[in-house]
């Protein structure tokens, strides 16, 4: 009988490794298949939940912030003033950051976390090279949309494109030490297409600030301050390069200020002059209600609120202040701010020291810290997942090299 109830417990394990490694495989495609195969994950891990490992993961900051987060959020449905379908509407994006807790406990006990990453870097390369070929034959592009941009949109695709990048050159980095030379030249000449993709075909603007910090953090991780240095030559290097050959790249962040400039003098409706607004209301929405906010799912009735009469941005109601501290502060205020950042800071901390999974799991934090800054990524659709699997998967795989360092059985 107990045979059998690990062999039981061993094939539900593989069955909910192999669900994990379809969501990572349907990120960069479809929100419908993620949510599916989300749904299937969720029944599988479930399954093979235990108290003792649950009790286990709990001790850490990493899984008990993100619950802590998720019980404000519950407890602030009943103080928002909005309407009950956006108080559970907006409630669900905070109950999916408990998918951390489950992960952290399923790949503490699977060896094939690598698997998910692996699954997810060929979906995006599988991406990729179908983002170049709608660039070079536009005629492919059968949405109609954005040449280079075969799904979804251009935020997501260059956010995706560029944990990639800084996963595979660490990767690269990796085969060259241990004198895989045309290993590292291969994953290198990758790494350099998704940048290449970023800078040529599609970018958001937050990706290329995103690139400035990764770079840094990447010459850190692996050759210290002095190497920091030279890698940061190196990138300066290449946005050079990409900067004198692609006009698209310098229509985006001269863009930028153009924009700006128009939206200050001439009130133009510009996208930067919408975050502009978006963020000077969210402000003046926090004030009102600086320490718990205005409860969950009260985005769009506090805009709708503080619109102003007549044409324009400033008449514009939305339920995205295109900023998650923001996000947070107008529906939790100050003390749902002070946990997010507590969370971000946790998840660091768990990445503290040297190896690819804390490596690559830092790299997906600031990634979304940064991100943060321009748009709340945590509560989106797609790369909200990315985070979430990532911290979790990841970080479980860090878990796991740390107790069989240290000696101790898994629960």
């Amino acid at each position: 009988m107990l045979t059998s109830a690990v062999d039981r417990q061993s094939r539900l394990l593989r069955l909910a490794d192999g669900l994990a490694v379809a969501v990572a495989v349907s990120l960069p495609w479809s929100i419908t298949a993620t949510g599916i195969l989300v749904v299937l994950w969720l029944i599988a891990a479930l399954s093979i939940l235990d108290r003792a490992s649950l009790r286990q993961t709990l001790v850490f900051p990493a899984a008990l912030l993100p619950l802590a987060f998720c019980a404000l959020a519950a407890a602030g449905i009943f103080w928002a003033t909005a309407d009950w379908a956006d108080r559970f509407g907006d409630f669900k994006v905070f109950l999916r950051l408990l998918v951390i807790i489950l992960l952290l406990v399923q790949f503490q006990r699977s060896s094939r976390g690598s698997w998910v990453l692996i699954g997810f870097l060929i979906s995006c390369s599988a991406l990729m090279g179908l983002s170049w070929l709608q660039w070079f034959f536009p005629a492919l592009d059968l949405r109609g949309s954005m040449p280079g941009v075969p799904v979804k949109d251009y935020i997501i695709q260059s956010g995706e494109f560029l944990i990639c990048a800084f996963a595979l050159l660490h990767l690269s980095v990796d085969g060259w030490s241990r004198a895989r030379r045309w290993q590292a030249i291969m994953l290198g000449f990758l790494a350099l297409l998704f940048l290449a993709n970023i800078a040529f075909v599609a970018a958001a603007r937050s990706v290329l600030v995103i690139f400035a910090v990764l770079v840094i953090v990447f010459g850190l991780q692996r050759f210290g301050w002095r190497g920091a240095v030279g890698i940061i030559v190196v990138a300066a290097t290449f946005s050079s390069v990409a900067w004198t050959l692609s006009p698209y790249l310098r229509a985006r962040v001269i863009g930028t200020l153009t924009e700006i400039q128009d939206y200050r003098h001439k009130q133009a409706e510009t996208s930067a002059g919408y975050r502009l607004d978006f963020w000077r209301r969210s402000i003046e929405i926090v004030s009102r209600a600086p320490i718990l906010g205005h409860g969950t799912g009260s985005l769009y009735e506090q805009f709708r609120q503080v619109v102003e009469p007549g044409k324009g941005i400033a008449a514009v109601v939305t339920n995205n202040p295109h900023n998650q501290t923001l996000t947070v502060a107008i529906q939790l205020g100050l003390v749902g701010v002070a946990l997010l950042y507590a969370m971000w800071i946790a998840h660091l901390m768990l990445f503290h020291g040297s190896g690819l999974p804390a490596w690559l799991g830092s790299g997906v934090v600031i990634h979304n810290i940064g991100a943060g800054l321009f748009n709340a990524q945590l509560f989106e659709a797609t790369l909200g997942w990315v985070y979430i699997f990532g911290v979790g998967v990841l970080g479980g795989m860090l878990l796991r090299a740390r107790r069989e360092q240290a000696g101790k059985p898994q629960a």
